[in-house]
């Protein structure tokens, strides 16, 4: 049936989620959330379960009083109390749903602040407006980002050989491979943000508030010098790309996060011009073994439907990538909205008349598993929320996206570049493997498949 006016278990979440995850990226940052303790409790213990370690935020702590009269002077102090009892480098602050309708206006609060001696000199406070009534965790993160373009790169006039990478909302594994082809390629790079070594810090039997991690303030104010930037993703990087262009004169190019055989094509040869560089031969050894597996398991992949569920930056490329590989994605939904992703699908969807797209308000979990009922599918990928889909129509399930709550790896193996191309595949290979060897009669049941 169609709905108008309801949203049965949305395929996102919300907007300060996303500037909480991003402001981690930035080394000895400590979010904080202009809103309630749930609203921050909330968020925390999301990306806690996520990535299996513990994430540092604070909040505004909202009363009554502050819910009527505004937030103002919860923040004032916030900043104070901080600074003297956690010293940061940065407080990265994000409005909520509560704080954007009464009207705070986080702009001028953070100037208050600065005129009120409440910020040490050499620290910092950035924010971004992050209402949950409006977009989602995927917006809340493109917000933040542009906020650290727009409030810390400075031109001084004077070009350095380097490339702004603006990593759209990838797993810290995958920050960390974006910048080992870097470094392979010979491309200095500043990434940014960069939430490795923070949400994928090793166990040293000692706890640090501020892990090693981070892309430093020196890096993120060198930015607006950058000969070049390449934005990953049309939805969670570029509009950091676009600032940057517009404050410092940094031109950028987009392409879609590197997930898949042709995305990570387009990566590398943006990577390659912006640079200046060449494309190494261990870089065209990695595809080759890629393509290899492609080839010798396409029996596997050929004709196999799939459903899908995700945000947009990685459902473009992972739709692309299954249709690289013979396969056809019948169902995709993303509670995100965008105009730019809704082309964007549409262009690649030409090669799949028959799919089932929709994106924002109604592209709910619901919808997806109505779909599914009417046109049964081979194989499920999307975050843990599709667990129970899978469950109840006996689908095969590839965990893919954010958040996922009920397994590991996802913070430790890159899903980007031709070595995160070969994980995904060995993962969507081993579950229609399983189903086939599970369903096999005595007769069929093979030990070489």
């Amino acid at each position: 049936m169609e709905r108008e006016g309801l949203t049965i278990n949305p395929a996102k979440t919300c907007q300060p989620i996303g500037a909480m995850y991003a402001a981690l990226g930035i080394h000895g940052c400590l979010p904080h959330s202009h809103g309630s303790q749930g609203c921050c409790s909330y968020h925390r213990s999301t990306l806690t379960r996520h990535y299996k370690e513990p994430v540092m935020a604070a909040t505004s702590s909202f009363t009554e009083g502050a819910s009527v009269f505004g937030g103002q002077a919860n923040l004032l102090q916030s900043v104070e109390t901080i600074f003297s009892v956690y010293d940061p480098e940065v407080i990265a602050v994000h409005s909520t749903c509560l704080s954007e309708t009464i009207g705070d206006d986080l702009q001028q609060i953070t100037k208050k602040a600065s005129d009120d001696g409440k910020i040490p000199e050499g620290k910092y406070v950035i924010y971004a407006s992050t209402p949950s009534f409006v977009g989602s965790h995927v917006t809340g993160y493109a917000n933040m980002v542009t906020g650290m373009a727009e409030q810390f790169a400075v031109s001084t006039g004077e070009k350095k050989d380097q490339v702004n990478i603006v990593a759209g909302w990838m797993e810290p594994s995958d920050m960390r491979e974006i910048k080992d082809i870097a470094k392979v390629m010979g491309a200095k790079i500043v990434l940014f943000p960069d939430t490795s070594d923070v949400l994928d810090a090793p166990q040293t039997g000692k706890h640090e508030f501020y892990p090693k991690g981070g892309v430093t303030i020196d890096a993120l104010r060198s930015t607006g010098d950058s000969k070049a930037t390449v934005a990953l993703g049309c939805m969670s990087a570029e509009p950091a790309a676009i600032a940057l262009e517009k404050k410092c004169k940094v031109p950028f190019e987009t392409v879609e996060i590197p997930i898949g055989l042709s995305a990570t094509d387009r990566f590398i040869m943006a990577l390659s011009k912006a640079a200046g560089v060449s494309v190494p031969a261990e870089i065209t050894a990695d595809r080759g073994r890629l393509v290899d597996v492609m080839a010798d398991m396409e029996q596997y992949f050929h004709g196999k439907k799939v459903a899908l569920f995700g945000d947009p930056d990685q459902l473009i490329p992972l739709v692309e990538f299954l249709l690289d590989l013979g396969m056809k994605p019948m169902h995709i939904v993303s509670g995100t909205p965008g105009l730019r992703f809704d082309k964007r699908m549409k262009e690649i969807l030409e090669r799949a008349p028959y799919a089932n797209f929709k994106l924002g308000m109604g592209a709910d979990m619901f919808l997806l598993h109505q779909w599914i009922k009417n046109e049964p599918v081979d194989l499920l990928i999307g975050n843990t929320y599709g667990k129970y889909i899978a469950r109840d129509e006996d689908i095969p399930f590839v965990r893919f996206g954010f958040p996922i709550l009920d397994r590991i790896g996802h913070s430790y193996f890159a899903s980007v570049g031709y070595k995160g191309g070969l994980r995904i595949l060995e993962k969507i290979l081993g579950v229609l493997q399983d189903r086939q060897d599970r369903d096999a009669l005595e007769e069929k049941f093979e030990l070489v498949m």
